[in-house]
Parts: structure tokens; C-alpha cells; sequence
């Protein structure tokens, strides 16, 4: 999942996750589009478990959808597109979405929003703390195996890594099912679907914004903008 935040062009695409504003839903929400997502709660939290797909805003507006390289990097208004502009990724890795739709404040399902960067810092500070790192350890950022989809990441060896099937009780453990499903550059090409999942917080700065993100050969969470 991903979120989008402020201003400039979109440097990183990325899938959009989106955190729930109350809870006093079933088990599931649909988007405006039709599809339906699962949810799960992390401490006070709750979190889609797949990533976003929809197409619209959540009033019915039409997100543009955008292939070309040269149209992606020119972009200063919202846009989409699926991975390698090939509509069979849409599951399970869902749409890349850029800054800009993120931004507008109403890409997720009605009721819900694009987690903000502290959000998302009080979800992995309450994973950390309460034994989510792959050794059981409390202290430490190393909780990223309990949250990462337990397929389509890339192969690691190294222990406690993503990509490794080490310690198999810890795979997934949250249920959060975080997936590989890569990015796009400013410029417009593709990377990384495989190897890295990443996704937007709300929170921009003065032109950039936040990001967290996994990699199959780390163990932990990590933030950039």
C-alpha cells in the first residue's frame, strides 16, 4: 500500500495503503470501483490488507490513467497506472498511484484515509514492542518478516530477512500480508517489483514526502521521502 502527499512531481509510485478512521465495519470495504478489500487491527489500529486498486475517488471522479513515460514525468496533477503498464498485476499488487492522488484526500474508500507518517511510526513502534521482530526481541527494528506477504518476494539468505523462509512463525504474523509491488520513477520506468514494497504516508514536506518501505533482503521497516 501507499499514500501520496503534497506537491512536485511524483518520484517514487508506489501501491497505496490506507488506514481505517473508526471501527465499526464488517469484516471487509468496498471501493467505489467495486473491489473489496479485508482488514485487520494492529493495536488501536486498523490496516487494508491488500493494496489499493480503485480507480476513482472515492466521490466518483476518474483518476486519469497514465502509460507513457514521458506523460508520467510531466505529470502535476493525480494519476495511476498499473506495474509494467500491464493490467494483469492488479492482483495482487494493486495500482501505483502518484504524489498528487494521494494528496487530493480522497483516494481511499469512504471512511478511511492514507495513513499519515506518525501512523505509521505508532504501527511499528507497537509491533516492535510487543514481539513482532523476527527473534521475538522488543527492542530494535526488526519487524518486517512479521509484516511481509509470505509470497512473491524475492529470495534472500539473509537471516531474519524478508525473503528468507527463516523463522516461519513470524512470517506474517500480523496479517498485514505487505507485497512486492515495486514503484515508478519520475521519469516513468518501472522498478523493483519482486524486491521492494512501498508506500505513501500522507505526510508531505516542502516537496517531497514520506514514505515506508520493505526489501526482501532487509529486516525491518524503513522511511524516506
Amino acid at each position: 500500500g501507499i499514500n501520496l502527499s503534497v506537491i512536485i512531481v511524483a518520484i517514487l509510485m508506489l501501491a497505496l495503503g490506507c488506514k481505517k478512521v473508526d471501527n465499526n465495519n464488517p469484516s471487509t470495504v468496498t471501493d467505489i470501483d467495486g473491489n473489496v478489500y479485508n482488514f485487520i487491527t494492529i493495536g488501536t489500529q486498523i490496516w487494508l490488507v491488500e493494496n489499493l486498486k480503485t480507480t476513482k475517488f472515492n466521490n466518483g471522479t476518474s483518476i486519469p490513467l497514465v502509460a507513457s513515460n514521458s506523460a508520467w514525468e510531466a505529470l502535476v496533477t493525480p494519476g495511476y497506472c498499473w506495474y509494467d503498464n500491464d493490467i494483469s498485476k492488479k492482483t495482487p499488487y494493486g495500482a501505483l498511484y502518484n504524489w498528487y492522488a494521494v494528496n487530493a484526500g480522497n483516494l481511499c474508500p469512504t471512511g478511511w484515509h492514507v495513513p499519515t507518517d506518525d501512523e505509521w511510526t505508532i504501527m511499528e513502534n507497537y509491533l516492535i514492542a510487543n514481539g513482532y521482530n523476527y527473534d521475538g526481541t522488543t527492542s530494535g527494528n526488526n519487524i518486517a518478516k512479521s509484516l511481509a506477504s509470505t509470497t512473491n518476494w524475492n529470495s534472500s539468505l539473509i537471516a531474519g530477512a524478508v525473503g528468507n523462509t527463516d523463522y516461519p512463525a513470524y512470517r506474517n504474523k500480523t496479517g498485514f500480508t505487505a507485497l512486492p509491488a515495486g514503484d515508478r520513477g519520475a521519469n516513468g520506468p518501472f522498478y523493483s517489483i519482486g524486491n521492494v514494497g512501498y508506500w505513501w504516508s500522507g505526510t508531505g514536506l516542502e516537496s517531497t514526502a514520506w514514505y515506508h518501505y520493505l526489501n526482501s533482503t532487509t529486516k525491518g521497516v524503513y522511511r524516506n521521502n
